[in-house]
């Protein structure tokens, strides 16, 4: 097997699944190489081009539902601005996925009892809303199938004939194979400080106090000189106080954090009760994240295929649409042949764990892998319920370990106007909600520098 870089190592993603080279090159040169277009099961496409001419929204009901486009915006932050802009609570406004931070990206979002002619003067720097319809239901996270991929890979070394043929190698193994692992992908833990893991690994073990520092201080080497200064000067000093006058002000949850740290210093829970309710979660579930992925790397390594049962797997219930249910079984010696037909039919899937106080590991061989990484990390699933933050608890789940990708196709090789003598390629792909893209990409590029390849 190829070997994977040490970053995506600490994450737990600790193999490739294809076998050619790697292309190399660079993503997010620009901000519009990354475009991702939310797909409901409707069939309905967030476009990042409005309609020219936006009509009066058809529909009944009290929800507006709007296309929000962003560049550079992280979700939660896009919606407080959205809320503020139109004056309201932003309980009113609900999405469905959260949506990468660097990337050009269209999703769907419901608002309560507000007007079209309210979103359309609405008017915020790298984002802008507009109506589609009106709802009787609000927008919530199984409405979504996917999101539409078109990436641009850049600063390419190979001519085009190599990328063609190693590109076309991958897409050929990912089609037989039927997708990609369903690794939780690098923007789950960050890259330039990959660390939200981290956070939760000691919110399960009791320790919101070192969960809060993991958080706000231990600087890393890749992150902004400014925000690696003050870190650095927290972890010396301690001093909550003078933190939050010193730390820079992209540094917005860390604020919210040191805002409230300054006046009451003991009061870890409360700090990370500043925090969006569904990021104070994100910590415990990135820890889940990062289990699974190992678990599934396991897998990979010791050649058990993703999409042919063995007893003791979790299996889970497709829908019509072939998205994972939250139905699921496990398979046993007795039921394997009827397991391995109904997964042949695309009626079930493969799954391993997220571990967690409701979803104990695999029994089988797959469980043997399980329960060796969860001694390794001296961490039971029970450690996933969290008394001192219960809104926090991450209760676990079975999760598809193979992830399937449609419209898979080359969309441009040519030479790359942004970097002279190299070569760029347009990709383009649709994946099921839940899913990374960069956990493709990585089987096409498998960089070995992920901060240069833009991860």
């Amino acid at each position: 097997m190829l070997q994977v870089p040490q970053l995506e190592n600490e994450l737990g993603m600790e193999v490739y699944l294809t076998r050619p080279d790697g292309i190399g090159g660079k993503i997010r040169q620009l901000l519009d190489d990354f475009v991702v277009e939310e797909l409901l099961v409707d069939g309905s496409l967030a476009e990042i081009s409005p309609p020219s001419e936006v009509l009066e929204p058809a529909g009944e009901g009290q929800y507006l539902i709007c296309v929000l486009v962003k560049r550079k915006w992280d979700t939660f932050m896009a919606v407080r601005e959205v809320a503020y802009g139109l004056h309201i609570s932003q309980k009113r406004i609900r999405f469905a996925g959260i949506k990468d931070t660097k990337a050009l990206t269209a999703q769907h979002i419901s608002l309560q009892n507000v007007s079209a002619r309210k979103v359309l003067d609405l008017h915020t720097k790298d984002m802008s809303v507009y109506p589609l319809r009106f709802s009787r239901e609000r927008m919530y996270s199984q409405l979504i199938k996917g999101n539409r991929f078109h990436i641009t890979v850049r600063g390419i070394d190979h001519p085009a004939s190599v990328i063609e043929e190693r590109t076309k190698g991958v897409i050929q193994e990912i089609e037989r194979i039927g997708g990609v692992p369903n690794f939780f992908g690098h923007q789950r833990f960050g890259t330039i400080r990959p660390n939200t893991h981290l956070v939760g690994k000691h919110l399960t073990r009791g320790d919101p106090e070192r969960a809060a520092l993991a958080f706000l201080a231990e600087p890393s080497t890749h992150e902004h000189p400014e925000a690696r200064a003050a870190r650095q000067r927290l972890e010396d000093t301690m001093d909550f106080v003078e933190a939050f006058e010193q730390f820079p002000r992209f540094l917005r949850y860390e604020r919210f954090m040191l805002r409230h740290l300054a006046k009451c210093p003991t009061d870890f829970v409360g700090a990370f009760r500043t925090l969006p309710r569904r990021l104070r979660k994100l910590f415990v579930q990135a820890y889940q994240s990062y289990l699974f992925n190992r678990f599934l790397s396991e897998r990979i390594r010791r050649g058990i295929p993703l999409d042919v049962p063995q007893a003791g797997d979790y299996m889970i219930k497709l829908d019509e649409h072939g998205i994972p249910t939250e139905e699921w079984t496990q398979a046993t010696e007795q039921n394997i042949q009827e397991m391995i037909d109904a997964t042949k039919e695309g009626r079930l899937c493969v799954a391993a764990p997220l571990v967690g106080p409701d979803q104990p590991p695999s029994e089988g061989i797959q469980g043997q892998i399980e329960q060796a990484i969860l001694e390794t990390e001296n961490v039971s699933p029970a450690a996933f319920k969290i008394p001192t933050m219960p809104e926090a608890t991450a209760e676990g789940r079975p999760r598809a370990v193979l992830n399937p990708v449609w419209n898979l196709v080359i969309e441009e090789i040519s030479e790359d106007n942004e970097n002279e003598g190299k070569q760029m390629m347009k990709l383009g792909f649709t994946l099921n909600r839940g899913s990374y893209a960069t956990v493709v990409l990585r089987e096409f590029m498998k960089s070995q520098n992920l901060i240069q390849a833009g991860y």
